[in-house]
């Protein structure tokens, strides 16, 4: 799926050209000419990245950056004369993601654009590696939150240490001296049955029916094992 991108700016010979660049490039492009349809169509269009000139008609493109930064995270660029320091420096204190000077290279702006975009999708992958989900059950390490059935279960930190080193490899099975060590963070000395109890807290916290457990399973002998449920 080509990524979404709004050209504003009243210069047809610039908006145009911009625009079929791009086009080329394979995004999906839309131009407008005003302030006011760079900010109504930026708040309706879906856009990935939003390119803005600031000298625009009806409002200006630090105007039009501002209201978008306030609503929403899209990526935004903006087009500045080449002596126009003050509308650069007010452009990123506003929010916006680059800046590029008129007259300016389309294949220049074109790999800034590329590269701005393959920073959102790797922030997002990021993001995204953060939270674990195995069948219903998800964790956000970020966060600290667990969900069962979209619905949010307290764990305490020490649960939650052991249910997050058991999500690390669903399926894999950890040993009740690795969760104890993992769960201490040194080499554990004590009854590794000290395990079970963790293990037993946190199956009353995430099973349907703890006796019964279909999330967290006891593999005779060994330890346990985290499966899809």
């Amino acid at each position: 799926m080509s990524n979404k991108i709004l050209v504003a700016d009243d210069e047809p010979a610039i908006r145009e050209s911009l625009g079929y660049a791009l086009r080329r490039e394979g995004f999906e492009v839309t131009e407008v000419e005003d302030g006011d349809e760079a900010l109504a169509e930026g708040r309706a269009g879906g856009y990935d990245l939003v390119i803005l000139d600031v000298m625009m008609p009806e409002q200006s493109g630090l105007d039009v950056c501002r209201s978008l930064r306030a609503e929403s995270d899209v990526l935004i660029v903006m087009l500045t004369a080449k002596d126009a320091e003050i509308d650069r420096v007010l452009g990123l204190e506003l929010g916006a993601d680059d800046y590029v000077t008129k007259p300016f290279s389309i294949a220049e702006l074109t790999s800034r654009i590329r590269a701005l975009l393959r920073r959102r999708e790797l922030d997002r992958s990021s993001v995204q590696s953060l939270v674990k989900t195995i069948g219903s059950l998800k964790i956000d390490l970020s966060r600290h939150e667990v969900g069962v059935h979209e619905k949010l279960v307290h764990l305490t930190p020490s649960e939650f240490k052991v249910l997050a080193l058991l999500a690390e490899e669903p399926e894999r099975v950890f040993t009740r001296r690795q969760i104890m060590e993992h769960l201490w963070s040194s080499i554990y000395v004590g009854d590794e049955r000290a395990c079970d109890v963790h293990i037993s807290s946190l199956r009353r916290k995430i099973e349907q029916d703890p006796s019964h457990p279909e999330r967290i399973i006891t593999v005779r002998g060994v330890g346990y094992k985290l499966v899809p449920a």
